[in-house]
């Protein structure tokens, strides 16, 4: 018997409740535009800054829904061979020499027949977009298309055809459709402009960093057992980190990851000497961490407690 399927949210105040069963904090106006994609069949396209929790949307929605994830992790030079499909070609220079020596055995030899094998379903592999237009017995997959402002215009340009009929065009095998649309989020990072056309066809959201008290909250789902006290020291300071002249800020990632160092080593409290042990979790320039040498540290460390309310364990 198939497995029930699990319905999509009925409101945003579901979608959100859904999101925080799989630890994501999702802000009201994040939960609303993921809402209203997930409601209207339509890309959900993400922008912001390395770490802001894009990518892991995605995941939480999967895991949330019981869906499988498919992510396509874009790169300079991707093209429709690497994210559609291929085919096989050395297992089908395997079956055109075993089909010549039938041949040359004194055989029968059907060309058209070989080459409609050649270019069928055992020689296709599929690659994330043509997965992802698959039927699957829990409901259409989640695809990822993750960081897409690493590739170029010919690719998006692909991707139009995808992203307006949930549709794709294989030449040796005609057009294949989607019984059912996937769930589709696109993130960018920003390092170049990703085309109008392809925007128009998804629902935009820019994801910034989180306010302190949602950062508090985020911190709490993914690392529960760091004290209320060390979590408001170390957000606080990722959040004064943000306001300094960095190459690169850290993102909420790098928050999380900071606070696991910390109670790996058993730190209760903050300190110039632990910041200073530590500041790779959270800077990974060295010209920032420079920044932090000597006093520097400290002083931001005493900004941070006095503008901090440190009452609680």
């Amino acid at each position: 018997m198939a497995e029930e399927r699990i319905a999509l949210p009925t409101d945003i105040d579901a979608l959100t409740a859904l999101l925080a069963g799989q630890d994501y904090v999702a802000g009201r106006p994040l939960a609303t535009v993921a809402f209203l994609a997930l409601r209207l069949g339509r890309p959900l396209f993400l922008e912001g800054e390395p770490g802001t929790g894009k990518t892991e949307i995605a995941r939480a929605l999967a895991t949330g829904l019981g869906r499988r994830l498919i992510r396509l992790q874009c790169y300079e030079g991707l093209d429709a061979t690497q994210a559609l499909c291929d085919w096989n070609f050395p297992a089908q220079m395997i079956a055109i020499r075993t089909a010549e020596a039938v041949g040359e055995a004194g055989g029968a030899l059907d060309r058209t027949a070989l080459q409609e094998e050649l270019f069928g379903p055992d020689f296709l592999i599929e690659r994330p977009l043509l997965q992802a237009l698959r039927p699957t017995p829990e409901g259409p997959p989640v695809l990822l298309i993750d960081e897409l402002d690493r590739t170029d215009a010919p690719f998006e340009a692909f991707l139009l055809e995808i992203l307006s009929d949930y549709q794709a065009t294989i030449p040796e095998l005609g057009t294949i459709r989607a019984v059912e649309p996937p769930i589709v989020i696109l993130t960018s990072n920003r390092t170049r402009e990703v085309h109008d056309a392809l925007k128009r066809r998804c629902l935009y959201h820019w994801v910034d960093y989180p306010a302190l008290d949602r950062e508090l909250a985020i911190l709490a789902a993914r690392v529960p057992d760091a004290s209320a006290r060390l979590s408001r020291e170390i957000v606080g300071f990722v959040q004064r980190l943000r306001t300094e002249d960095l190459f690169k800020k850290p993102g909420v990632a790098e928050t999380i990851d900071w606070a696991k160092c910390l109670l790996a080593l058993d730190v209760i409290s903050l300190s110039p000497e632990v910041i200073a042990d530590t500041i790779g979790a959270i800077l990974k320039y060295q010209d920032d961490i420079a920044r932090l040498e000597g006093s520097e540290a400290k002083r931001l460390l005493e900004e941070v407690r006095a503008a901090l309310p440190m009452e609680g364990p």
